[in-house]
């Protein structure tokens, strides 16, 4: 053996072997800085990397066999093992060659999957910008030009943008860059400030990399007003290629294209855009003013007639179901489409038109789709996607897209909340709790957050703890919108509904006055049956048939404004049905369910069949009440053993046996 490393010293090919590997660590090293540049695959390094590999034992040999001379490339001298056997010569040959094997076997084995899984993390958050301007209400302008630039960057499907939403809370921030980074889950920040005075601009920025707090990139512009749209285009594209994002010629032409040429139109958009507040109906109608001013100004304002009308479609789902706001959402969009027919937010638009105003989720998801291309990194995009693919029965698909829309808004907790309820549906109660859990470290006083947790807790356990301590805590909340005080009050009722406390919660209906909940669709119909049930199980039969009917003159009236409303025909099915008029209550809820069968939609669906079970339960027809529900409880929907157990509407069933089976084979499985 000693005379083998005697050999390779003399042969020189340890000397060979250390200026091989140098020189491949520097070419491998090399590439790994360059092709980026030149957005070439990764995989050309791993192939590089592979041929050296193979080549080093190969150079071993060449170095064994052969010597550079003064005189040229020789055959290395055997004179020193002459006396030594062939068998000598070839047993050292066979262990070089397997020697130089087994080394770049192991650096593979090493090196290789580092190579494969090597990729520039091209990831970033726009952190608020600061207002520097000398009249502090231009703080609109900085998060307007903020959100430009965000929704620029979100165009480039080769980045990981976080939504604004998720960025907002950093306003002014104490925290560092690191931990900025880490809790959003990127890899870079951009921080910046602007100046308005007049017409004139100035926005200084700089790109910083928040793994090691490190500067990557600074600049500052100098431009009029009517320029700010070519200073965002140029932060997107050099943002870009700090990051060594590629950006395809589609983007690019998105990302160039200016959204309007009046400033003064740009300004009231902004402002807009800024008010939207999902569950603050007074803030949305000074939105709509806004909207107005900036279309007024500029008549071809594409992108604000597409946020208008998709805002309209938010408004008509949850406060006004009048067919003049249909029409008006509808011809914004339109509009929108006709100025610029690839503007992506005018396709997420007429998605929202095709979802909430024709319940066509198809064509919803179609457009959708389409918005997403043009818009890869926009959370709202994945959570629109994902409430369509539930609807179509598409459970798996549909929490994929939510977790994707939390990805890329971790500090928001509505992605958070309709994964949630996504998980409540399903009955998986322990990923539902997790993702609350980790909601409500973000907001602690997240009103929607509390309030699915509470009812998962009485689903899942009947258990009343966290729903009580909510309600109790509810007033303390800061900020609290009248809206949301009377969305409180619903709850509180229907707790004391499910705690059997009848005449607490009638008293408690009382206090809510109707002009409180004529802005929600169905809500004052609902209330007057929540106070019949109350009523009729607490004894006062006539104060009872009061209030149904009450529940079915208001039903009435709101099929007449929406005769294709199916949450509508179900109220009055109910209000018949307490008023004892069977055969009419069950074709009214057959007729809901021609309008919203579960084949259709997936997600509300279910509570129209369970509504049908609950007309057949008041007449004490538990044979066909029953298979409905058991049919319930095998499909994700909002049906439990322990809701079963609580809500007073089964009574006149609970006795019977075939009830009490399905209580018995569904609450073992629980």
């Amino acid at each position: 053996m000693n005379g083998f490393f005697e050999e390779l010293k003399r042969r020189k090919v340890y000397r060979v072997a250390i200026a091989y590997i140098v020189a491949s660590w520097a070419l491998a090293q090399g590439l790994a800085q360059v092709l980026p540049v030149f957005e070439i695959s990764n995989s050309v390094i791993r192939v590089v990397i592979a041929l050296l590999l193979i080549g080093f034992p190969l150079a071993l040999v060449l170095a064994w066999v052969f010597d550079i001379t003064p005189t040229g490339i020789r055959r290395t001298s055997s004179v020193a093992t002459q006396t030594a056997p062939t068998s000598h010569r070839r047993r050292n040959l066979f262990m070089l060659v397997a020697a130089g094997v087994i080394v770049s076997a192991g650096v593979g084995f090493f090196v290789l999957p580092r190579a494969a899984a090597h990729k520039v993390d091209k990831s970033i958050a726009v952190l608020p910008f600061e207002n520097l301007s000398d009249e502090k209400e231009n703080a609109y302008f900085a998060d307007g030009i903020q959100d430009d630039i965000l929704t620029n960057l979100s165009k480039i499907g080769d980045l990981k943008v976080i939504s604004r939403t998720s960025v907002m809370p950093y306003r002014g921030h104490t925290s560092n860059v690191r931990e900025i980074g880490k809790t959003l889950g990127v890899s870079s920040v951009l921080e910046g400030s602007v100046r308005r005075e007049g017409n004139r601009v100035r926005v200084n920025v700089q790109l910083i990399n928040a793994n090691n707090d490190e500067h990557l990139w600074a600049n500052n512009y100098d431009r009029d007003l009517t320029d700010v749209f070519a200073i965002q285009t140029d932060l997107a594209r050099e943002i870009a290629g700090a990051l060594q994002a590629k950006l395809s010629p589609t983007e690019k032409a998105q990302m160039e294209r200016k959204p309007t040429e009046n400033g003064e139109a740009y300004l009231a958009f902004i402002r807009a855009r800024n008010l939207f507040a999902p569950e603050e109906f007074d803030k949305l109608k000074q939105a709509e003013q806004l909207y107005d001013r900036a279309l007024q100004l500029d008549e071809n304002f594409a992108l604000a007639a597409a946020c208008y009308g998709q805002m309209e479609a938010w408004i008509y789902r949850n406060f006004d179901k009048q067919p003049e706001r249909a029409q008006k959402g509808r011809a914004l969009v339109q509009r929108a489409l006709q100025l610029q027919p690839e503007l992506p937010e005018a396709h997420w638009a007429l998605g929202y038109w095709y979802y909430y105003g024709d319940l066509n989720y198809d064509a919803a998801l179609k457009e959708f789709e389409i918005a997403q291309r043009g818009l890869p990194n926009d959370a709202d995009v994945y959570l629109a996607i994902g409430a369509i693919q539930r609807r179509q029965g598409k459970w798996a698909e549909s929490n994929a897209s939510l977790e994707k829309a939390v990805n890329l808004n971790p500090k928001d907790t509505w992605p958070m909340q309709n994964l949630g309820q996504n998980y409540g549906m399903q009955r998986n109660f322990v990923a539902a709790n997790r993702i609350y859990d980790r909601a409500l470290v973000v907001d602690p006083n997240a009103f929607g957050i509390k309030e699915l947790k509470a009812k998962d807790a009485i689903a899942e356990k009947g258990d009343f703890s966290l729903a009580q301590q909510f309600l109790a805590k509810a007033d303390t909340i800061p900020n609290l919108s009248a809206d949301i005080k009377n969305l409180l009050a619903e709850g509180r009722i229907q707790l004391l509904v499910f705690e059997r406390k009848f005449d607490e919660a009638a008293r408690e209906a009382a206090k809510v006055p109707d002009d409180a909940l004529t802005r929600y669709p169905n809500a004052l119909c609902g209330k007057y049956l929540t106070s019949g049930l109350a009523k009729k199980r607490s004894g006062d039969q006539a104060g009872a048939r009061q209030f149904f009917e009450n529940a079915r003159r208001l039903a009435e009236k709101d099929i007449q404004q929406r005769p294709n409303d199916a949450s509508a025909h179900a109220n009055l099915a109910g209000a018949l049905a307490w008023l004892g008029q069977k055969e009419a209550a069950l074709a009214e809820v057959k007729r809901a369910q021609e309008l919203l069968p579960e084949s259709k939609d997936a997600f509300e669906g279910p509570q129209i069949t369970e509504a049908l079970a609950q007309i057949y339960a008041i007449f004490g027809d538990a044979a066909s009440a029953v298979p409905i529900l058991d049919g319930l409880l095998q499909r994700p929907s909002q049906v439990t053993v322990a809701v079963l157990k609580l809500n007073p509407v089964w009574d006149p069933i609970r006795t019977d046996s075939q009830f009490q089976a399905l209580l018995d084979k569904y609450g073992a499985k629980a």
